[in-house]
């Protein structure tokens, strides 16, 4: 394969848009059809399609014809798709950025497009202020305002990704920089390595001679993902990828190494309190070093930066001034989560609902990775949008599970269900199907523009449910996507932490909900956290990672996580809630603050 191949994901996601930009443009709808089925068979392929393409096995695959196995091969062999590219020039380039905007897909970017001459995101903005969206078909007062909300909501974050897209960005130009000879020492920092949501770009720290920085910053620059050069020197260089990440490179002398680690790692408010700190003890602190009079003290590591300024060492994580720097003069930093206290995984779909593989395949896959347990939690009747289980199927998954026990040994597989919380409150299904489930996750899909009291009541009122075990995605946020719906979250964690009811950290890289800066508060409320990855396939069973990185920075430990207890001692979690509960049979309840039926 060429050095410009694409991986899996880059692949499905030019056949994604090709499928988009098809509609766009009016062409015959099996089409756009195709390339979007073409994606989503490439999501759930295990195998590099690499593999398939020199095998000539692509047309194998289920959902991949001869003109999308066509596609997949150049694009797998020369890194892009003609089609696609002659296709997406003769659009206005803002219709795709239209396309971001929540509700709209791309039959209504074309109406906008078509009828009304809107073309970029100032248009659209023009034409919803001007009251003159409404004149279309499947437009109104209340989506004109939605649209509004959805541009204002995109400008804030403009030029942010997701600290996934930058992970993933970042990670071969990090592998050059450490097999190159000429560097000495590399690590990544800013933002991305204090584990932020999203970054507005990737900051690489090198170690490098002098005279060597020349080799290394040609070498940078001349990576097969860039796009762009945005500046070069001898110790900076700052680049463009063609994904549209900003990549900055600093390159200092090996002896200032670990005083500009943390300086590029730390916010801007840890930094300025470290320097306070400093010259209250006479000493002097910059990027380059902690200074006495004109002397640099030496460090060989961060650890023994904060050793000059007679701190112990701070996790990455926590450097954002939010109390950091007095818990570790106190010598009271906590033993922050670490990715292998984490023993199983909650929160998982299969096709069961609209997991894109089977159990037995996402089973096998939690196996694989070590963990110890698995809790299996397809969508509820209610979400028909994503192929939710009636009563007969939850059942009939039951005994698949049951099937699958003999031959899993001491590996455990819970079997929960994720619930809609209906406008009221109350739960889909009735009390005795959900008193068969191992475990029921709560979560809002739908009406998030409740005001803040209902929606607070809404939810206070499903967890107090017995059958709850897990409040899902407690505010609902999607990053760069959604804001988070209106909700007291205060209220809700101190009922959640007076019930046992866990609340999760959704570690689906769009998500991280709940948010770090709760953490602290939530474990004040007695919650138990439950990090689970949401996972739709294979892969994402790997978010875990993101999941873990957002509970050490929100000062989270082991004993707070459930997944950090054995499957025992998990399901005693699950049983304790539901203690002294009668489920009443083909009825659905709800319940008071007193765990006490309401009709």
């Amino acid at each position: 394969m060429a050095e410009n191949s694409l991986d899996k994901k880059a692949i499905a996601s030019v056949l994604e848009e090709m499928s988009l930009l098809l509609e766009l443009t009016g062409a015959n709808p099996f089409k756009s059809r195709a390339f979007a089925n073409g994606a989503r068979a490439l999501e759930t392929l295990e195998e590099d399609p690499a593999t398939l393409v020199i095998e000539n096995r692509l047309e194998s695959v289920k959902g991949i014809g001869k003109g999308i196995a066509a596609a997949i091969t150049e694009l797998a062999t020369r890194g892009s798709f003609s089609d696609h590219e002659e296709l997406k020039a003769s659009i206005p380039a803002g219709l795709l950025e239209i396309l971001r905007i929540p509700g709209l897909g791309a039959k209504k970017v074309r109406a906008l497009w078509q009828e009304l001459d809107v073309t970029d995101l100032e248009a659209l903005e023009s034409a919803a202020k001007e009251s003159r969206l409404r004149a279309l078909p499947g437009f109104g007062a209340k989506s004109e305002a939605k649209i509004l909300e959805g541009i204002a909501h995109r400008r804030r974050y403009a030029g942010r990704v997701l600290a996934s897209k930058a992970e993933r960005g970042a990670e071969p130009f990090v592998e050059m920089l450490e097999a190159h000879p000429r560097v000495r020492r590399v690590s990544l920092a800013g933002s991305l390595r204090r584990r932020a949501e999203t970054v507005h770009d990737v900051d690489i720290l090198v170690a490098v001679d002098p005279e060597d920085r020349p080799e290394v910053m040609d070498a940078f620059t001349s990576m097969a993902s860039v796009e762009r050069i945005r500046g070069r020197g001898t110790t900076k260089g700052s680049v463009v990828t063609a994904g549209g990440l900003a990549v900055d490179l600093r390159a200092v002398a090996e002896e200032e190494f670990p005083y500009a680690l943390h300086h590029l790692t730390g916010s801007k408010d840890h930094n300025t309190a470290l320097r306070s700190r400093a010259k209250a003890m006479g000493l002097r602190m910059s990027e380059w070093g902690v200074f006495r009079g004109e002397e640099r003290l030496g460090a060989r590591d961060e650890a023994e930066v904060f050793g000059h300024l007679g701190l112990p060492w701070i996790p990455p994580e926590l450097r954002e001034d939010r109390g950091e720097i007095e818990t570790a003069d106190r010598g009271e930093l906590p033993d922050l989560l670490e990715p292998e206290d984490v023993r199983g995984i909650l929160h998982v779909h299969t096709t069961g609902s609209d997991g894109r593989e089977s159990l037995g395949a996402m089973v096998d896959a939690t196996r694989r990775r070590g963990y110890r347990y698995l809790g299996i939690s397809d969508h509820s009747v209610s979400a028909f949008y994503a192929n939710g289980l009636d009563a007969d199927r939850v059942r009939e998954q039951a005994r698949e599970i049951e099937a699958l026990r003999p031959e899993l040994g001491d590996f455990r597989v819970f079997h929960g269900i994720e619930s809609d919380i209906l406008d009221d409150g109350s739960l889909d299904y009735d009390d005795d199907l959900l008193a068969e489930l191992d475990f029921v996750i709560a979560s809002v899909h739908s009406r998030f523009s409740q005001d803040r009291e209902t929606m607070t009541e809404r939810v206070l009122t499903a967890i107090r449910h017995p059958a709850v075990t897990i409040l899902g995605h407690p505010t609902g946020r999607l990053l760069l996507a959604r804001e988070p719906y209106e909700i007291d979250l205060g209220r809700v964690l101190d009922e959640a932490g007076r019930l046992g009811v866990a609340v999760e950290l959704n570690a689906n890289p769009q998500r991280l909900d709940l948010d770090w800066r709760s953490g602290r508060r939530a474990v004040a409320a007695g919650v138990t956290i439950a990090i689970g990855p949401d996972a739709h396939d294979t892969e994402g069973l790997d978010d875990m990672r993101f999941g873990v990185g957002i509970a050490r920075k929100g000062w989270l430990t082991k004993r707070e996580v459930l997944n950090c207890r054995t499957a025992k001692q998990v399901e005693a979690f699950f049983r304790r809630r539901r203690r002294g509960w009668t489920p009443r049979k083909g009825v659905r309840m709800r319940y008071d603050r007193d765990g006490d039926p309401v009709s």
